[in-house]
């Protein structure tokens, strides 16, 4: 079970107050309306979207949810794959008898934002993608996966994914101290467990999106060296209603670092309609 306390986020972000299901998953429900779902990424927690609760609870009803083994959530088992992922995703949304959400995920929330689309589509009104990973070529899987395979023996590497995750500036310096601090309260299992899943799982549903035929949005940063744009623009090319949108100079965690434009294009894609005019 991760560690629940966060004293920096308690200072620099508003409070976030969490419900838990019965099976053990957290989650904050704020603001009402069309339902939104939001997940974050390997090692975050839903903190990660304070800023786009609060702007897009305005007009939605927006629900973050802790990852397994995340925040205040409890771990899936050990081993359990992206697949085990989607279908606690589909737990969850039972749990809050949520028939049909618009669905936005970060990173490996992305994934699983991915996976559910293609599960279960019917469930979803529209789904985002933000900073998500398609089919890595050799050299990118290769290194991805020794990382995965490193974390039982080295533990949780904290600055390799800060220095990918963000320039060296001073507009970033909050975010960074939050990833920080956020990575150090990871259970070092639950850890080893989603990072094998998020390893592992950028080729699980690559080839489904040209069934998803709900408005789709590609999300990333221009210098995110992971999820790159080239990833973004092939994936909307092979979803029928899929566009892509690229925050110039901005890397990994644009939700944080560019919360703003990341608001804005969110609230563009919630107005989509459902069904092609």
């Amino acid at each position: 079970m991760a560690v629940v306390s966060s004293p920096l986020a308690a200072k620099a972000l508003p409070p976030i107050e969490r419900r838990v299901t019965l099976d053990g998953t957290a989650y904050s429900d704020t603001g009402q309306g069309e339902p939104l779902v939001v997940i974050h990424g390997v090692g975050m927690r839903l903190d990660a979207w304070a800023p786009q609760i609060g702007t897009l609870s305005r007009t939605h009803r927006v629900i973050a949810v802790d990852m397994p083994g995340h925040g205040r959530s409890a771990a899936l088992p050990g081993g359990s794959d992206l697949t085990a992922f989607v279908a606690w995703l589909g737990r969850f949304l039972d749990a809050l008898s949520l028939d049909r959400v618009n669905l936005a995920g970060h990173s490996m929330g992305a994934l699983i934002t991915g996976g559910a689309v293609s599960t279960f589509p019917k469930r979803i009104r529209r789904v985002a993608l933000l900073n998500g990973v398609h089919r890595r070529d050799t050299a990118a899987r290769s290194a991805v996966l020794e990382r995965a395979a490193s974390i039982a023996s080295t533990g949780i590497d904290i600055d390799g994914p800060v220095k990918r995750w963000f320039a060296d500036d001073a507009a970033s310096a909050l975010a960074r101290e939050l990833t920080r601090e956020w990575l150090s309260l990871m259970d070092v299992g639950a850890y080893a467990t989603a990072y094998s899943a998020f390893a592992g799982g950028d080729a699980t549903y690559a080839d489904r999106w040209s069934e998803v035929t709900c408005p789709a949005l590609f999300l990333t940063g221009s210098d995110d060296p992971n999820s790159t744009p080239a990833m973004a623009q092939t994936m909307a090319a092979l979803a029928p209603r899929g566009y892509v949108r690229i925050i110039d100079g901005h890397r990994h965690m644009v939700n944080l670092t560019a919360p703003d434009e990341v608001n804005r294009l969110l609230l563009e894609w919630l107005q989509l309609p459902e069904v092609p005019a």
